[in-house]
């Protein structure tokens, strides 16, 4: 089943369901003659993995098979150049369990899409939430990795955890981001990572599961980048963001907390030497980059399949007692960083091909 196309000029489509054969991805509008190492894109698979206590025991391969759009040989760096046709490519399902969900048929379970799916379609791929899992999210990653590469080394993304489980990180300003791929949590600051994954470990011997927030900021833009009214630039990024599962809000820089600031507090004056120290506007004013970072965070609500006795409608409308079985995680934020870099990648890519056509650069 394919889904609906992301992006205006760099577009991505999905298709393949959690439990299917295989998930994949069409990335088109991906010009010619950019040199792609493959290897970074099984990097980027590696780090959506689960890992620690707060990972799904379900492992996958996650190798990509390149269908179209590359060309049949490497260079001398063992790079492949895009051709400048459609990138299609797949992931294949090896480690499905179907049968975990066979006790879920007749049963909509809290927090997923079973009600609303069933509602629109008329019927649902029960095994694992078919199109709405998770697992859709592989393809993005693959496509959003080819994106890092296309945007080159100058531009920066990078996400951690700030908060998770109700425990709060030091800011993100006294960040050492090399700790974040020491933390089993993906949180740079060890000691709250600790705290996190404490948190996470008791509430999955509890049956349990945590949200939590994730920080990602965007370094390196042009000034100017994005459209004037509706495609402003956080308004896309917050499309992207919003499209990914579990995510239930999205601010940028000061976001609600500067509803409460003053205007004189709240605007990124400079100082008198000329030079801005503030980023209250999180890099974008008026909907264009405006060369300061682009700071996100990112609310994942907690993980809705949870082994604890719930309450749950059956398909004949009925109140009847539910517990979830199979494989998943407690946690999902240390999964979701790459894809929420994936997804800027994407709408970052995406601006600056349409800011050359307008501007013929």
């Amino acid at each position: 089943m394919a889904g609906n196309t992301f992006g205006r000029i760099l577009q991505l489509t999905t298709y393949g369901e959690s439990h299917g054969p295989a998930i994949g991805g069409v990335l088109d509008g991906f010009p010619s003659g950019i040199a792609l190492d493959l290897g970074l894109i099984a990097l980027e698979m590696d780090r959506r993995r689960p890992r620690g206590q707060a990972g799904t025991p379900r492992r996958e391969d996650d190798s990509v098979e390149w269908l179209s759009g590359l060309h049949p040989d490497a260079d001398s760096q063992g790079r492949r150049l895009s051709l400048g046709t459609p990138i299609a490519f797949m992931v294949r399902n090896s480690n499905t369990k179907p049968t975990d969900y066979d006790a879920l048929t007749d049963v909509f379970r809290p927090g997923h899409a079973d009600a609303t799916y069933q509602a629109k379609y008329g019927l649902r791929d029960v095994r694992g939430g078919g199109r709405s899992s998770a697992r859709e999210t592989a393809a993005r990653v693959v496509a959003g990795a080819l994106a890092k590469q296309l945007l080159g080394p100058s531009v920066v993304i990078r996400a951690a955890v700030e908060r998770a489980a109700g425990i709060q990180a030091i800011p993100p300003s006294a960040w050492d981001w090399a700790n974040r791929d020491l933390s089993p949590v993906a949180c740079p600051d060890l000691i709250a990572s600790a705290a996190m994954e404490s948190e996470v470990s008791r509430l999955r011997e509890e049956g349990d599961s945590a949200g939590g927030i994730v920080y990602l900021e965007i370094l390196g833009l042009p000034l100017g980048l994005g459209e004037p009214v509706f495609d402003k630039l956080h308004a896309t990024l917050g499309q992207g963001m919003l499209s990914i599962n579990s995510v239930k809000g999205v601010e940028f820089g000061d976001g609600f907390a500067g509803a409460d600031l003053r205007g004189s507090e709240h605007n990124d004056a400079p100082s008198l030497d000329g030079t801005v120290q503030s980023n209250h506007e999180g890099g974008i004013t008026g909907g264009l980059s405006n060369g300061r970072p682009v700071t996100l965070r990112i609310a994942f609500k907690p993980v809705s399949s949870i082994a604890k006795d719930q309450l749950a409608y059956s398909s004949d409308g009925q109140v009847q007692k539910l517990q979830i079985n199979g494989r998943h995680d407690a946690l999902v934020l240390p999964r979701a960083l790459p894809i929420v870099e994936a997804m800027a990648a994407l709408v970052i890519a995406d601006a600056l091909l349409l800011q050359k056509i307008h501007f013929r650069q």
